[in-house]
């Protein structure tokens, strides 16, 4: 599985993880998910790219750089879960296995949130672990790797 790359994209308001609704959301900052990733990444013989933004194309951006780089996604597209069809578009677009993830359990939270635009463009959804979600992400796709499937 050496040399296999993933791009990790966080969507709006993440960089406020710590301080931002932390009965729904916890007290983990950002910078210490990264920190997270980047020791099983190193772990399972990965490479991360991570990339955090509020602006939905500069998200749509990160997918398709990774279509030239990596050979999954993880995405937490957060607030443009619910409403991006530009998301969904570029993911299926550049063929790459991704995988959604949420902090928190989507479908046990308001009726808005349950619908996921991004998720039929996913091979797998993770949800409700906190930043455990993003872990058991890339234990899925280094699985997925090992497997011999892209």
């Amino acid at each position: 599985m050496a040399g296999k790359h993933v791009m990790v994209i966080h969507g709006c308001n993440l960089n406020l993880l710590g301080k931002r609704e932390p009965e729904i959301y916890g007290t983990t900052t950002l910078a210490e998910i990264n920190r997270e990733i980047e020791s099983l990444a190193r772990e399972l013989s990965l490479e991360t790219r991570i990339v955090q933004t509020n602006h939905e194309g500069e998200i749509i951006d990160a997918i398709q750089e990774a279509a030239d780089w990596a050979q999954g996604i993880i995405i937490n597209p957060a607030g443009f879960t619910t409403t991006s069809i530009g998301i969904y578009d570029a993911i299926k677009a550049v063929g790459l296995p991704t995988v959604e993830v949420h902090l928190s359990n989507i479908h046990a939270r308001e009726e808005f949130r349950r619908r996921s635009m991004v998720a039929p463009a996913c091979i797998g959804q993770v949800c409700g672990f906190g930043p455990g979600s993003y872990l058991l992400a890339l234990r899925a796709l280094a699985a997925r790797f090992d497997a011999g499937r892209q």
